[in-house]
Formats: structure tokens, sequence, C-alpha cells
């Protein structure tokens, strides 16, 4: 998906004693702070590659991290929780120096954690928080919360309830709306969520919007590794359960572009987009090219773009602090408890995308060529 993310790495992290790696931070039990590069290895725990934006985060990482002169150990696991605790086993085993893991679980890697930190290797979360460990040394992501207020704003606009200003919209409603959010091993989906249904409850209450179907839980909205076949069938359940009475959805709260697309795919089945039935208004998220091409054909609505490029960029900062005996700059040291001890984060900005500023904030930057955005592909 990339090409351009040899991105200037910038300063390094500011230079703090790390207690947790204590002058031995390394797996093989020793000092690293000098050792040359060519002689570390990172150990990079991915979900899956399935998702386009999980290739991208790989290739990212791994490119960074190469530029610098480290070994780099990419591991993906296929969405599946025992493959990827064996792949953290084997990096921990084969002398891992620091690991960088993005958790399909964020539950289900306790014991490779300890392992980990018996070995002296730190560990850093990268965009979903590992949960119920002390032995997260860091993580890296974008501010999560607002990722869901984003999406939430944008439904809104989308709808004409509110403009991109944040100024009251000229519509009115009542609109039918359905919600959906990720899935529930991922500690993300509780705060996309959760910034979502703070923005819209206002809506919910003076009647503006109404969930025709009463699924508003989380547990109700949820869809299980994120699948866009599991999004596409659930969209077909509340189509049928919700609105065989003619009654038309006009707006739908999607927290990913792969989500996205399954709704999208079960709309059109039965008619949206043809005609006068419109497309009601889809939101997403990770900008991945296949929606954007949709946002760009009016298809889509808007999609939320976390820059892959500052993510890799700031995991890769994280590990080589660590790897100096030092500790990474963080700037949020409150938010992220993952339920044992709130972990050091660094958090990115995030920007919505529509129709009108894909030139500006995807192409203009280099995250895509206008090729790509017409064809809904990257080039290999």
């Amino acid at each position: 998906m990339r090409r351009k993310f040899l991105v200037a790495l910038g300063s390094a992290a500011m230079a703090l004693s790390l207690a947790a790696c204590s002058g031995e931070g390394a797996g093989s039990g020793g000092d690293t702070s000098g050792e040359k590069p060519a002689n570390l290895t990172i150990g990079v725990a991915m979900p899956t590659q399935t998702s386009e934006r999980w290739i991208a985060d790989g290739k990212a990482v791994k490119e960074k991290l190469e530029a610098k002169g480290y070994k780099v150990d990419l591991q993906y696991a296929g969405d599946d929780i025992p493959t990827q605790s064996q792949q953290v086993d084997q990096m921990i085993t084969q002398g891992a120096d620091v690991l960088i893991i993005a958790a399909i679980d964020g539950t289900a890697l306790s014991g490779q954690l300890q392992a980990a930190a018996d070995a002296k290797i730190p560990v850093i979360a990268y965009d979903r928080l590992i949960r119920g460990s002390k032995n997260v040394d860091f993580y890296v992501s974008f501010d999560n919360y607002k990722v869901g207020v984003a999406q939430a704003t944008a439904l809104l606009v989308g709808l004409g309830l509110q403009n991109k200003d944040g100024s009251r919209g000229s519509a009115t409603g009542p609109f039918n709306v359905e919600l959906f959010a990720g899935s529930l091993d991922d500690n993300n989906t509780q705060y996309f969520f959760g910034g979502a249904m703070d923005t819209l409850k206002p809506f919910l209450d003076n009647g503006s919007l109404r969930v025709k179907s009463g699924q508003t839980r989380i547990e109700q909205a949820a869809t299980l590794r994120w699948q866009q076949e599991t999004a596409q069938k659930r969209m077909e359940d509340l189509l049928t359960s919700s609105y065989a009475d003619g009654t038309q959805v006009h707006g739908v709260l999607a927290p990913y572009d792969g989500i996205s697309r399954g709704i999208i795919t079960a709309l059109q089945n039965v008619g949206y987009g043809q005609g006068k039935k419109k497309l009601p208004v889809v939101t997403g998220q990770d900008a991945e090219v296949a929606s954007i091409k949709l946002i760009n054909d009016g298809v889509q609505s808007s999609t939320v773009f976390k820059d892959l490029r500052l993510l890799a960029e700031q995991a890769v900062l994280a590990a080589e602090a660590y790897l100096k005996d030092q500790q990474p700059q963080a700037n949020d040291t409150k938010t992220y408890d993952n339920g044992v001890k709130v972990v050091p984060a660094h958090l990115l900005p995030i920007q919505t995308v529509y129709k009108d500023n894909i030139k500006t904030v995807l192409i203009d930057s280099g995250y895509y060529t206008a090729e790509e955005v017409a064809a809904g592909q990257t080039k290999k």
C-alpha cells in the first residue's frame, strides 16, 4: 500500500532512565545501548493480512527499522490468537531485543508478556492496547476517543444535522440510523464507540436521530474481528427485521472501512443507491484506498484518516529509545489504563476525509496517487 514511508524520523526521544530496563533491557539480558543496530533484532507482531491497513503497518514499521540498520522479524497471525501467541513466543526465544505488538485479542498475551519481562525485553503496544498485564511498557496510537467523535460528527454532517464547522445544520430529521462497532476483543472499540455515542446522544435524546432496530448497546453493535462479511450479514439482518415495512435507513455509523463496505454491499443488494432510493450516509475509518474510491464516487460518505507513516515512525522512535536505555516520550500518561496499570502513550492526530478534501489530505501528502484513488487499489 505504501511507497513513501521514508519520512524523516525526527529527533530521538527524550533521554530518561527506564526503570523497567534498568541497564539490561535486551532479549540477551545485556545492555544494548552500545550495540550497533545490525546486532539488534526487533520483533513485530501484526494481527492479519486480510486488512489493507495492517499490511501497510507491517511494511512501514519494517522499512523504517531496516532503514536504521536493525534486523526485523515481522510476523502476521492471520487473525488467529494461538498463532500470534506462538509467534511472540518464538520472537522471545530467538532473542528479540524489543517487541512491537498489534494484538488480535488485547487480553490473550499475558503469558508471553511475562516471558518478555523476564528476558528484559521491552514491549510496545502498537495501535491496540494490550490489557491485563503490567508488562506493557509503552503504547503508540491515535486519539481513539476522538476517532469516535469524528465518525459520529461525519454522520451528523452527512445527514445535514451539523455543519463541518460545528454549527447547527439546516436538517431537522428525524433520521433512521443504525450503529456498528468494532471487535470487542480490541480495546480501541470501546473508545471509538464511546466517543461516537457521546456525540450522538443529544440528537438521539431530542429525536433527531432514532435507531429503529433498538440496538444501541456496544454488545449488540459489535463486529467480531472487524470482518466485512460479518458486518454485511448483520446489516442484512437489520434490513429484514426492522426495515421490511418500507422505512428507509438514512445513516449508518460504521467504525472501519471494511465494515463500511460490507454495510454498503448489503444496502445495494436491496436497492439502495438505485433510482430515488438514496444510499444512506455511511462513515468509516483507516482511509483504505477501496473506500477512498467509494467516497470519491459518492458511495461512502466519509472515513477517518490515521496516517500510518506517522504511527510507524513513532513505533520506531519508541523502540530506539529502549535500545538506547532511554524512555520514549509520552504525550498521554492518564488515559490508557489496561486494567493493571496506566500505560504511557504517544497519541497522534487524525483527520476526517470527505470527497472534497481527498486531494489535499491524501494525494497532496503522497499517501495515495490520483491514479490509485481512481482505481481503488494501490500499485504493488
